[in-house]
């Protein structure tokens, strides 16, 4: 599991959907531009939004997440030690609890922060990036990078439009 296919490939490509259909409006309708740049913006970060919560794509990473924390600490007979996702915002960092050696801690740290999914694993509540923002930043390129391949378009119809022949 890569984070950027399931979480956050789904939300770049909403983004420049929205960035591009609102590049190709506002880059031919000089007046209403901007309008049609914040509509385009309100759409990629709504649609951000409505994957990260009501889709459910924060949970399902945050569950194969959590699956693979439980699987490790098994496998390293660990069974006493408990790992979970940050919730509050829901972030990629693991927080691991319970009785573990000052080697354990650190190994059990390290293998965590290896799990697919996974930024980091701590044994404090230290605070991570939240995962919505992950996805709004994603969303964000992605409408940039949609405005660009309008603009791109337009200048190409620009250009075209002089050859009357």
């Amino acid at each position: 599991m890569n984070v950027l296919w399931v979480y956050l490939w789904p939300a770049y490509v909403a983004g420049l959907v929205a960035g591009i259909v609102a590049g190709i409006y506002g880059f031919r309708h000089r007046p209403r531009r901007n309008a049609a740049f914040a509509f385009g913006l309100a759409a990629a970060i709504g649609a951000a939004a409505l994957w990260h919560g009501p889709l459910g794509a924060a949970d399902r990473l945050a569950s194969r997440v959590e699956r693979g924390i439980r699987d490790a600490l098994v496998y390293y007979e660990m069974t006493q030690v408990t790992g979970h996702v940050q919730h509050g915002p829901l972030t990629r960092r693991v927080q691991l609890s319970g009785p573990a050696d000052d080697f354990q801690r650190s190994e059990l740290a390290r293998l965590m922060s290896q799990i697919p999914g996974a930024s980091g694993a701590t044994w404090s509540a230290a605070r991570g990036l939240p995962l919505i923002l992950e996805g709004t930043a994603a969303s964000l390129l992605g409408f940039l990078f949609g405005l660009l391949l309008a603009y791109l378009v337009e200048l190409r119809r620009r250009h075209n439009a002089q050859w009357n022949w």
